[in-house]
């Protein structure tokens, strides 16, 4: 018990130590992943995914709406016009009324993703729920670099090659733990699962961006944790962490599980 005091003495000057305009720059982040979740562009609208095969596809939409795509040769078109995939610059979309779709290449794969403004899932949204801001779960890691192509399976049970540029090694809990990262635009991506998963958080995984290196150091702050689209919608393609970013530690910080029962 004498342990269990002292160590919770120790958590809680750590956190009389922490800035208070730390933790409201962790809160005004977690308001703006909120806004952006519920958005007109946000994962909440999304509410269908159509796969596509060979030749001329019809696809009935919400309110009586019906579009048809061919899809020849790896190209998909829309009346005559090539629609570009998810996976280049400048995807091409295509609006009708509330309605947005766009191409998504999977694994070799192409699919219709839809996007609705009157989406149910938007609709019926609870509210993010998230752990209070923890300062220990503020790690500083150190980044090797080792560029490589690393498998990523994602939850349709598809596997594609992702580039990694390396890893990064820290301390949580008193355990020596590593991650292997990918990249999102201008940061590091980190898609993990701990020993919180399925219990009081989202159970295939969440994910974690940071700056890119700085002198061979990145800093983990998984109080900015949160949960993958799947949480939200059913029609994400959603990828699972790798082997080694399965770490065996419970990271009580960040987003918790979401559910829209209230």
């Amino acid at each position: 018990m004498r342990l269990l005091a002292g160590l919770a003495a120790v958590l809680l000057a750590a956190a009389a130590t922490v800035p208070s305009d730390y933790v409201q720059q962790i809160e005004n982040w977690r308001r703006t992943r909120e806004e952006r979740l519920k958005s007109d562009t946000g994962w909440l609208t999304v509410a269908g995914l159509f796969w596509l095969h060979d030749g001329e596809n019809k696809i009935d939409l919400p309110r009586g709406a019906r579009a048809t795509f061919i899809l020849q040769n790896g190209k998909v078109t829309h009346d005559g016009a090539e629609m570009k995939p998810d996976v280049t610059e400048h995807p091409t979309e295509l609006k009708i009324g509330d309605l947005t779709m766009y191409v998504i290449e999977r694994a070799g794969r192409f699919g219709i993703r839809l996007k609705d403004k009157q989406s149910e899932y938007r609709r019926n949204f609870t509210g993010l729920k998230w752990y209070p801001v923890r300062p220990e779960y503020r790690v500083e890691a150190r980044f090797t670099a080792e560029p490589k192509k690393i498998p990523i399976l994602n939850v349709l049970g598809q596997t594609d090659k992702e580039d990694s540029p390396g890893y990064v090694d820290f301390t949580l809990h008193g355990q020596p733990l590593r991650m292997v990262a990918l990249t999102e635009e201008d940061t590091l991506f980190f898609v993990f699962r701990d020993r919180t998963s399925g219990k009081t958080t989202y159970g295939a995984s969440r994910m974690l961006n940071t700056p890119m290196p700085k002198d061979g150091r990145v800093v983990l702050d998984f109080n900015k944790a949160y949960n993958p689209p799947c949480a939200f919608t059913p029609y994400a393609t959603c990828p699972l962490p790798p082997r080694e970013n399965r770490l065996p530690v419970a990271i009580e910080a960040g987003e918790k599980k979401y559910s829209n029962e209230g």
